[in-house]
């Protein structure tokens, strides 16, 4: 039995606590939680309970497991991940990987060493492996231009309840890197690898060095461009949204889903609508369905990751992937500091 060790117990600490329990109830692994950390006592409690875990000291967790998750705030990352790499203990890394592209560097590369994970779980996300899927087969052509928008209420609040995202020593900004890495991620899988990237941000919400609007354009050789809106606001009935469109030469895409979809696809014969369900093994667990949805997003991306650990083989994303989009993310910052200024990627 493989232990785990949950270093964080917010929200997103929270997510995988019960993806995990997910993961082991429906057989997929036999590994389970065995120690949690926090520095709340109480929220660790909590989080500990169901498991049967034990609640322990950072140091103390990495002296008793062999996979640990890291879901910190951010920039907790990479202490947490230098220890456990140090003891060659498996790792899952919450994104983004640090605050700052030069620390994202040194969790790369202890995450190297070690069997990993980094939590871009976007990628597990079924709609966007069928628009992927759709786009890398050229059925459709090329692709021609892409818009993502991602919005969210301004995470200090509701089911976030935290307040160390407004602070932006602890989350290294705002709404680009702490939300729309996910959507800078994306739109590399769908489109590749930018030759240029502009930026405008704005703050409206007066928290010092945390952007809650980002508008980016991401520029690629033959033509193709992509543009990201990446949005925090005080909608509070609106929980995260993303909606995607891509033109191809001979095909539209689109969804307002960013889990389970459907994406819909039009060409000159008509709309096709793709159902892009949770994997079937979720149903195996018997939850509402919003749980349903939750579960097959994070808890598809925890039983591939584990499956790796036994394996002794790479996760996917990994720290790669994670790196390429925190480029982008820094490349953005730097354009919006120069006024929009073009980057040379």
């Amino acid at each position: 039995m493989q232990r785990i060790g949950l270093v964080g117990c917010g929200f997103i600490g929270r997510v995988h606590s019960w993806a995990l329990w997910a993961v082991r109830k429906a057989g997929h692994s036999d590994a389970a939680v065995v120690a949690v950390s926090d520095p709340d006592a109480e929220k660790a409690r909590a989080l500990a309970e169901p498991h049967g875990a034990e609640v322990m000291a950072p140091d103390e967790l990495l002296g008793a497991v062999d996979v640990v998750y890291v879901c910190t705030p951010t920039v907790g990352h990479l202490g947490v991940v230098e220890a456990a790499a140090d003891r060659g203990l498996a790792v899952f890394c919450e994104k983004p990987l640090a605050p700052n592209l030069e620390d994202a560097e040194r969790v790369s590369s202890a995450l190297r060493r070690v069997t990993h994970q980094v939590g871009l779980v976007l990628r597990h996300a079924p709609v966007f492996t069928a628009a992927a899927e759709a786009i890398s087969s050229g059925r459709y052509g090329r692709p021609m231009t892409a818009s993502l928008r991602d919005d969210q209420y301004f995470p200090n609040q509701g089911q976030y309840g935290s307040t160390w995202r407004a602070l932006q020593d602890v989350a290294g900004g705002g709404t680009l890197i702490e939300h729309s890495i996910h959507d800078l991620d994306v739109l590399r899988w769908l489109c590749g690898d930018p030759d240029t990237l502009t930026c405008r941000t704005s703050s409206f919400f007066s928290h010092p060095g945390i952007e809650d609007l980002a508008v980016a354009t991401l520029a690629y050789d033959g033509g193709a461009t992509a543009n990201l809106v990446s949005v925090w606001h005080q909608v509070l009935t609106r929980g995260s949204s993303r909606r995607l469109e891509v033109f191809c030469e001979q095909a539209f895409l689109w969804t307002e889903d960013d889990n389970c979809g459907p994406l819909h696809v039009e060409t000159s014969a008509g709309t096709e609508v793709v159902a892009c369900d949770p994997p079937p093994w979720v149903d195996e667990i018997g939850v509402p369905e919003a749980g349903r949805r939750t579960l097959g997003l994070y808890a598809e991306a925890s039983r591939r990751f584990l499956a790796s650990v036994e394996a002794g083989s790479a996760g996917s994303p990994g720290e790669g992937e994670a790196l390429a989009a925190h480029v982008l993310v820094d490349a953005a910052y730097r354009s919006a500091a120069d006024g929009g200024r073009p980057i040379t990627l």
